[in-house]
């Protein structure tokens, strides 16, 4: 059964003075995936290990389970399941038992273990490696290792510390997408670090971007990518362009970029990036300012080539808000 989280005042000051995470009110719906996504050092990390009770917040901030007030309850009273960058599994143990572990720990007869590891062997595609040990297995089996473990005693919240940073791109995709659907099927309260705005997009029902210690923004991955609440934002979530125009500055995605050959044009191409089903296009304005954008590909788009430049559509942000007074498509020049 999952549970809600709520934090009250919660933030963290190290015995050096540094401020690790700023004091925060935060609430997690019982059920949903919220991701804490944002760049090293910003505090996402922290603010997890407070959540799991493996650090304890500054004098007067609370962490709540479903109104429970758990602040000074230990990690092993919590019933939070765990996933490491690093993994941390038993090398001297094999996959079995490795995932049984915190089921031997806590009396659950044996029978019913050999049942729960058998369903999680199943469904990790792991019962093959079944009698494994762990440095025979790759980091992608690893991972599912240690996902299968943190998930056998059911805990209320799954926490995952950067679970996939240590794999190669092939094998964050597919395991960014079985963890996916293990979430969904599971219907339970996770937690997701991270600093990939692909997996905060692909994997949460909210994300929080967090920068210096504090919460930038939280909402679903349209909102923040549509209507960042600051410049932080718009740069982390997704691309974007920030242009000055007679009408103020604006700040264009490259995907709404639409160019056109022209030898009038006042935006010259400086850089062509072939990306498969798209051109990564850099281009210089007479007067200095660059923009990025992503087109179709078309031979016609070579460095050297004058183009001018509107936007597809009106431009998703002006000045931190959605600019809903442009009807018409906007010409930068």
């Amino acid at each position: 059964m999952s549970i809600a989280i709520s934090l009250r005042a919660c933030g963290k000051t190290w015995a050096s003075g540094a401020r690790g995470v700023l004091p925060l009110d935060m609430d997690i719906t019982a059920g949903e995936t919220l991701v804490l996504l944002g760049p090293s050092g910003c505090g996402k990390t922290t603010l997890l290990r407070l959540i799991a009770g493996l650090e304890a917040p500054d004098a007067g901030g609370t962490v709540l389970f479903d109104g429970k007030d758990v602040t000074h309850l230990p990690i092993d009273q919590r019933n939070v399941g765990m996933v490491f960058q690093s993994y941390a599994l038993f090398p001297n143990m094999d996959v079995t038992a490795n995932i049984g572990y915190g089921l031997r720990v806590r009396g659950v007869p044996r029978a019913e273990t050999q049942r729960r590891v058998a369903e999680l062997l199943e469904m990790m595609h792991l019962t093959e490696f079944s009698n494994r040990r762990i440095d025979a297995l790759s980091g992608g089996q690893k991972q599912r290792v240690a996902l299968a473990r943190a998930i056998a005693p059911r805990p209320q919240v799954l926490l995952l510390d950067e679970p996939l940073s240590a794999l190669d791109a092939r094998l964050r995709d597919q395991l960014r997408q079985d963890i996916d659907a293990l979430l969904r099927s599971l219907a339970i309260t996770a937690i997701y670090v991270t600093h990939d705005q692909a997996e905060a997009m692909a994997l949460g029902d909210r994300i929080c971007a967090m920068e210096a210690g504090r919460v930038a923004q939280i909402g679903s991955a349209r909102d923040l990518y549509h209507r960042p609440a600051n410049d932080f934002v718009a740069g982390f979530i997704g691309d974007a362009n920030r242009f000055v125009t007679p009408r103020g500055e604006v700040v264009l995605r490259p995907e709404e970029l639409r160019l056109l050959p022209d030898p009038d044009g006042v935006f010259m191409i400086t850089r062509v990036t072939f990306l498969g089903p798209i051109l990564r296009v850099v281009m210089r304005h007479h007067d200095g300012q660059e923009l990025r954008a992503d087109v179709p590909d078309d031979a016609a788009l070579q460095p050297g080539t004058r183009v001018a430049v509107t936007v597809k559509r009106p431009p998703s942000i002006e000045a931190g808000q959605r600019n809903e007074a442009h009807a018409d498509p906007l010409w930068l020049g």
